[in-house]
């Protein structure tokens, strides 16, 4: 018996990716793990998107993804940019110390 994936099955990935993304930035601390929560939201987001757009037979989901993935970049360089100020200044990656950068 052979069983098939159906757009539900990717949706529930989606959803778990974002939920484990969500939870993650909650609880999480360390910038970088914050950053790849972060990242791990943002590719639950595509996949819904490239999922409702294989379903609604068009590419708009596509292009979309396209230009999420380009903030995601875009993100990940400011972000990184960032947490090495922070480890400079203070020699930590914990999101509590991000208030001493302002100095």
């Amino acid at each position: 018996m052979m069983l098939s994936v159906t757009p539900q099955h990717f949706l529930i990935l989606s959803f778990l990716l974002v939920g484990i993304g969500f939870l993650g930035l909650l609880i999480r601390r360390n910038v970088l793990l914050m950053l790849m929560s972060l990242e791990l939201m943002l590719n639950g987001i595509n996949v819904a998107l490239l999922t409702f757009s294989r379903v609604g037979g068009n590419l708009d989901g596509g292009i979309f993804v396209f230009f999420i993935m380009t903030v995601a970049a875009a993100e990940v360089a400011v972000g990184l940019a960032l947490l090495v100020a922070l480890y400079k200044k203070r020699n930590s990656v914990l999101s509590d110390d991000m208030g001493l950068l302002k100095n």
